[in-house]
């Protein structure tokens, strides 16, 4: 039996670059040989647990080695990972789990707390602590993999099987599990080889965590596929960055524009040897020309892009050198992924005219977990309707102009307004309300709730958060919350956001 899958990869690495260093994590560094080898000992002990092709596993943590190895374990054995934002609240993580069917949830001991109140009505038999004393509640990783009996059963695993579920929020206010194959993980990662030039000199800095899709696919798996290094910081920290930076000469970073900014910002940045930078790489939303000007000045150039979950992530990439000349774009498709703009009939529209970006290739998904009507609605023959709108310049080059599902894009995190409304609508003097992106400089928006309430009814902004916080993620929850006589609609009584945008979308604070 052959693993096309990307659970192979580090092994088969390890044959052609046993002693060159894979990963550093604090003062720690550890090569294709050792990663390896720990990747075959977990894949043995959850074998061991009973973990076969199809079983689900989760993961709760920041940036950490036992990640990388928990997904390439799994991939060993067939097995689904399921990565956990670790900022969300104990009802989303539930919900999560319960939703994948997640059977064993290996999670960092800092996060204990979560992982126990996420997970306590769920299927989870099994809980794995990274880090910690032994518990009568829980394993301890390391004794797990010191616990392993071989390197693990040789399983059969095609590219088109599910390597992992990535939740994305949706409209309709519950999350829907992207199922990403082995197959839409190598073609993205074929798409960042040609596109972006990576090597196995590449030395790749991931400031955002694995759990979103573009630091694990744009930066961790291409650099472990060519065989270069990954260092990994647990969170991000502007200081730290700079540092790393130097003294590491790291090659390559990507994040979001917030966290750009926030290096730019830093007083060590004009003081910082960034020399041996060569691939930026910012996704998100649209990268300021003033941001763009601050790195072009230390010579630097971005390549920013445009994708998403659903297409593992990239669909889009700007030739850094063109970043200036076609300023406010995303760029062109990657090279084996296929955009076009259609209009509300699906036919395709000539460049300069408005209408939704389709995107079709190896790397889109072709489902949502347990979703056949999710996954009925958003693909059309191949085509993955993204639900945002765009158009194409004459060159080919497209610009994102808005969103048709009202999400929200705060600091690089996905806010969908659906799923916010309905929590806030359990408040019974509430009439109608409608959430908003109000424009942040730092975060780039940040979420306003307009309200609405009924007729003699009294409910403070206070009670409104009280009623969020803990149910949901920190930067879900409104940043302000305004109250109106009345929302405006449509005729056909449709909530006109564009109008709410537009009364308030002053800087938020002002």
């Amino acid at each position: 039996m052959q693993n096309q899958g990307i659970g192979t990869w580090v092994q088969r690495r390890r044959e052609r670059s046993r002693t060159d260093i894979a990963l550093v994590f604090r003062d720690q560094s550890i090569t294709y040989g050792e990663l390896a080898d720990r990747i075959d000992r977990l894949a043995s002990a959850l074998a061991d647990r009973g973990v076969s092709a199809g079983d689900r596993v989760a993961y709760l943590g920041n940036n950490h080695p036992s990640f990388l190895e928990t997904l390439f374990a799994c991939g060993i054995l067939g097995a689904i990972f399921v990565p956990l934002n670790t900022r969300l609240a104990p009802p989303e993580i539930e919900f999560m789990l319960e939703d994948s069917g997640a059977t064993t949830l290996v999670t960092q001991e800092e996060l204990t707390d979560l992982a126990r109140a996420g997970a306590w009505s769920t299927g989870v038999t099994r809980r794995i602590n990274v880090g910690g004393p032994p518990a009568t509640h829980h394993e301890q990783y390391e004794a797990v993999l010191a616990s392993a009996t071989g390197s693990g059963p040789k399983v059969a695993v095609e590219l088109d099987d599910p390597a992992i579920i990535l939740y994305t929020s949706g409209t309709t206010g519950r999350p829907k599990g992207a199922v990403l194959t082995h197959g839409n993980l190598t073609w993205n990662c074929f798409n960042a080889l040609v596109d972006y030039g990576i090597t196995a000199k590449e030395r790749v800095l991931l400031i955002s965590p694995m759990f979103h899709v573009a630091s694990l696919s744009m930066g961790a798996l291409p650099v472990l596929l060519q065989g270069g290094l990954v260092i990994l910081h647990e969170k991000f920290d502007p200081g730290a960055v700079l540092t790393t930076v130097e003294a590491d000469r790291v090659t390559m970073l990507s994040g979001v524009p917030t966290t750009f900014q926030m290096l730019q910002e830093h007083p060590d940045f004009a003081s910082t040897d960034i020399s041996s930078l060569e691939h930026l790489t910012c996704g998100g939303s649209t990268m300021p020309e003033r941001m763009l000007q601050a790195y072009e000045e230390r010579g630097l150039a971005f390549s920013c892009g445009y994708g998403m979950t659903e297409t593992s992530p990239g669909a889009t990439a700007m030739p850094p050198q063109m970043s200036l000349k076609k300023m406010g774009s995303s760029g062109i498709a990657h090279f084996f992924t296929d955009v076009k703009i259609v209009d509300e009939q699906g036919e395709t529209l000539p460049p300069g005219e408005i209408g939704e970006i389709w995107v079709r290739g190896p790397n889109v998904i072709k489902e949502y977990w347990r979703r056949p009507d999710a996954t009925a609605e958003a693909i059309v023959d191949g085509w993955f309707r993204s639900g945002d709108l765009g158009h194409f310049d004459e060159d080919g080059y497209i610009y994102v102009s808005d969103r048709l599902k009202d999400m929200i894009i705060s600091g690089g995190e996905n806010i969908y307004s659906a799923e916010v409304e309905a929590i806030i609508m359990e408040l019974a003097p509430i009439a109608a309300v409608a959430l908003i992106g109000v424009p942040d400089d730092r975060w780039g928006e940040v979420p306003w709730a307009i309200v609405n309430l009924k007729p003699g009814a009294e409910l403070s902004a206070e009670e409104i958060l009280d009623h969020l916080r803990g149910r949901l993620a920190k930067y879900k929850i409104p940043k302000k919350v305004e109250f109106i006589d009345e929302l405006p609609r449509t005729a056909s009584g449709k909530v006109r956001k564009a109008e709410l945008r537009k009364r308030y979308g002053m800087p938020a604070g002002s």
